[in-house]
């Protein structure tokens, strides 16, 4: 203790800031905070548990929001789409690339007309000369798969 300020202070000050759930029990090296009891040498260890807990609540929420976001792609890619035959429309895909305890990557493709992704998305030309118009697909579902996963992921960790 500083010398000069007395215990009492100390007792006034945290009952002006602290809630009654998280004030500190002073007898018998006892700490309160929410409702569990804690000696002092298991703080660490629960404090631990606490962010192990969250960090798996957190990979959840994560791995959740990035599969719903990965079908929102597919789905707005195969809605704006060109259609001249169809096969490329239909062709879209999402696909698992890697998972781990901590991460998961997915890739949404055309599985049947690959080839023509970049040359419908960003035009190209033709052998007689001239370009062909682009139809841009792609990129937008990009924008708004990257939106909803920000959302997504914002709203599953606060709530």
């Amino acid at each position: 203790m500083r010398r000069g300020v007395t215990n009492s202070f100390y007792r006034r000050a945290e009952s002006e800031i602290l809630p009654a759930s998280l004030r500190i029990e002073r007898s018998g090296k006892e700490v309160m905070m929410s409702e569990r009891k804690v000696s002092i040498e298991q703080m660490a260890e629960e404090v631990m548990d606490g962010l192990i807990e969250y960090a798996g609540l957190a990979t959840d929420v994560m791995k959740d929001c990035v599969t719903k976001a990965g079908n929102t792609v597919k789905s707005e890619v195969k809605a704006n789409a060109p259609v001249r035959t169809g096969q490329y429309k239909k062709g879209w895909a999402v696909k698992k690339q890697k998972e781990t305890a901590n991460s998961l990557e997915l890739v949404v493709h055309n599985k049947k007309r690959y080839q023509l992704t970049h040359l419908l998305e960003k035009g190209h030309a033709k052998r007689g000369g001239g370009r062909v118009r682009a139809f841009p697909h792609i990129a937008p579902a990009e924008q708004a798969g990257i939106r909803e996963l920000e959302e997504g992921i914002k709203r599953g960790l606060e709530g």
